[in-house]
């Protein structure tokens, strides 16, 4: 499977070989080849549950966001949501940066204008994780049965839950009983998707252009700057009523390590979302923003149920997201960052 293949090609790739929903149920993962030593990352070490996480505020933020419609790269409701996102980072102590860049898809001649946003706290900080999502809407709901594809697309459980709970967790970042420096990344241009391509076929749109570009510009820069990197924890797909979030493969190809910390952190705090299973349904590994940062060696997992009912479809509506399972994920985020040294 070709990294550069779409999403639509992944999952008919999937299809041809077994992986849809009349396939084997996903069998549980062996023990890691090399476990984390408990010097390294004890289960004693694990901070107990402290935060206050609020789910219904995290919802709140998803309907914030949807009502502002779709927020497609370089359109009037982009700018608006980058507008209301950095207001609320901000004010909650974050130093956030426009990393500005030119794209070029396929499907047009002309480039477009794309914005990542970099809320950081504890900028003085060389060693640093990050906590990401993507933030752009596609441009159709490209899985609806009957081809709605001039309707608007709330995206609210794609991308968007993954903002909300980033959102939720700048509550908490001022003072955070950290060790390290803390980003959070919103990409730009994961969906910017026009033409879909139709697999085997025609090559379509490409995806992931805001994240190879972050990947792009830190390679380039790091030297300079001192910045290093040891984590990126990527957010899709991972806010709705009955997620299962199992590991995904490239997860676990890339990033075992954190992967293993992270779910184990997920075990200790009750976090039954999280299931130490084998991927999903549709596939099991996931093209994803997650592949650029581990290109770049920066060690990087999806938290993800890419078996969600209704991704790319019209049903993607703030009613899909649940307060609990929000919470939850922001939880096991908290826990793990409050163990960095």
């Amino acid at each position: 499977m070709k990294r550069t293949l779409s999403r639509t090609a992944a999952v008919f790739l999937a299809c041809s070989l077994g992986c849809f929903s009349n396939a084997p149920a996903p069998a549980p993962l062996p023990p890691p080849e090399d476990p984390p030593k408990k010097d390294k990352f004890a289960e004693d070490r694990l901070p107990k549950t402290e935060f206050a996480v609020d789910g219904d505020r995290a919802l709140q933020y998803v309907k914030d966001l949807c009502d502002i419609g779709p927020r497609i790269s370089d359109t009037a409701g982009m700018r608006k949501q980058q507008e209301l996102v950095t207001k609320h980072f901000e004010k909650f102590g974050a130093t956030v940066t426009r990393q500005e860049f030119l794209a070029k898809q396929r499907s047009k001649n002309d480039k477009i204008a794309m914005t990542n946003l970099i809320a950081s706290w504890y900028p003085d900080r060389k060693k640093r994780i990050i906590f990401c999502s993507h933030y752009d809407t596609r441009p159709a709901a490209h899985e609806e049965p009957e081809r709605n594809w001039n309707k608007p697309f709330a995206s609210a459980n794609d991308g968007t839950s993954g903002v909300a709970i980033l959102m939720e967790l700048a509550h908490q970042m001022k003072d955070f009983p950290t060790g390290v420096g803390v980003d959070f990344v919103l990409f730009d241009g994961e969906e910017y998707i026009l033409d879909p391509g139709v697999p085997y076929v025609r090559e379509g749109d490409k995806y992931f252009l805001g994240s190879e570009f972050f990947a792009s510009e830190y390679t380039k820069t790091k030297a300079k700057t001192g910045i290093k990197y040891e984590a990126g924890i990527l957010l899709d797909l991972c806010g709705h009523d009955g997620a299962r979030l199992a590991v995904e493969g490239y997860s676990w190809k890339f990033a075992p390590k954190l992967l293993t910390e992270v779910w184990k952190v997920a075990e200790s705090v009750g976090a039954k979302s999280f299931k130490y299973e084998r991927g999903f349904q549709r596939a099991t590994e996931v093209l994803d923003d997650h592949l650029a940062l581990n290109d770049a060696g920066i060690p990087s997992i999806d938290i993800i149920d890419f078996d969600y009912k209704h991704w790319h479809t019209l049903g993607d509506t703030p009613d899909k997201c649940s307060p609990k399972q929000m919470a939850e994920v922001g939880t096991v985020l908290l826990t793990w960052l409050k163990a960095q040294k």
